[in-house]
């Protein structure tokens, strides 16, 4: 199977250059310690410890890459607090034990995660490379446990701010969204879990309507209207807040887990890190055949009135094409 990178069809971003991807990575089997030895074996840079639970790989080749194990309660040592709640007051020496158990104890069930840098879509074999070097270093993800509902999430730079642009690509992933699930196995760990809950559909008829065409005001007040959560597998919250801060600030969304970024949050794939067979590409060449297409207009409106007529039968049926590629890839 082909570990090939597909080319976007839009390759530029809103300021003229290559347009770039961030890449979120979750996983456990490896420590924080072999993580950022892995990236600063590919990219260089040198290595800075927060606490038991963060750790940085600074000014590499790429810029700073963050790893982390993702619990926020331990990511703030919120837990401290806790404890003094209890009488319990700890010494820096018992402070540090403390975090070292807490870290290898919640790492069994807490993701471990690379946050890398957004980079040009041409550097993601490299960062393919560290996802190697990780599964050889005995990485588990999603499908080692019925616990691990462990996502890949790419970050993927917009080529445009018009909500034309905009409504067309979610479009595209709204009628795809039955064949990225299939072949991409997403597991029912994943599927259980609160992050990525499907669209409504009375949003999904909404946004499938040809007739609906709207500016970026109202794009994103009817998206907030029915999708005000950030647990979607396309989740938009980051880039509106981007586009329109004061809009999305007074919506009743999870503001402070929003980072504003000029990208589509891609939420859906899995993370299937300890099969030597996959790779960063498969769930990437998804997501270019979402915008190849929204970058053809005809079949998107054609595909989303056959929908609207017949929103109960499986959209295979009238994607055949591209639901074909996206199998493929996987």
């Amino acid at each position: 199977m082909s570990k090939s990178f597909h080319e976007l069809p839009w390759n530029e971003g809103p300021d003229g250059k290559p347009r770039r991807i961030g890449v979120e990575i979750e996983m456990a089997g490896v420590s924080l310690e072999a993580m950022a030895a892995a990236v600063q074996d590919e990219f260089g840079g040198h290595i800075q410890y927060d606490n038991a639970f963060v750790a940085q790989v600074r000014d590499s080749e790429l810029g700073d890459f963050q790893l982390e194990l993702d619990a926020r309660v331990l990511k703030d040592r919120a837990y401290r607090e806790h404890l003094r709640r209890l009488g319990i007051e700890l010494d820096d020496s018992d402070e540090a034990a403390l975090e070292r158990w807490l870290a290898d104890a919640a790492g069994h069930l807490v993701p471990h995660e690379i946050v890398a840098p957004p980079v040009p879509a041409a550097m993601l074999p490299r960062l393919d490379r560290v996802r190697a070097q990780l599964q050889q270093a005995g990485a588990q993800g999603t499908e080692t446990s019925l616990l691990y509902a462990f996502g890949l999430q790419l970050n993927i730079e917009i080529h445009r701010a018009e909500s034309g642009w905009i409504l067309a690509v979610l479009r595209a992933f709204l009628l795809l969204y039955e064949a990225l699930t299939a072949a991409g196995t997403i597991n029912l760990a994943r599927r259980l879990s609160p992050y990525i809950r499907a669209f409504p559909g009375a949003f999904v008829r909404a946004m499938l309507d040809p007739n609906f065409q709207p500016d970026q005001a109202t794009l994103i007040d009817t998206y907030l209207e029915h999708s005000p959560t950030r647990n979607r597998p396309l989740d938009l919250l980051p880039l509106f807040a981007h586009l329109d801060p004061d809009r999305v600030a007074a919506a009743p969304v999870e503001h402070e887990l929003i980072k504003p970024r000029p990208a589509f949050h891609y939420r859906l794939p899995n993370c299937e890190i300890d099969d030597p067979d996959w790779s960063l590409a498969r769930p990437f060449n998804g997501w270019v055949e979402v915008e190849r297409l929204a970058a053809s207009p005809e079949r998107l409106e054609q595909l989303s009135r056959e929908y609207l007529e017949r929103p109960g039968q499986a959209l295979g049926r009238w994607t055949d094409d591209w639901s074909q590629r996206i199998r493929e890839w996987f």
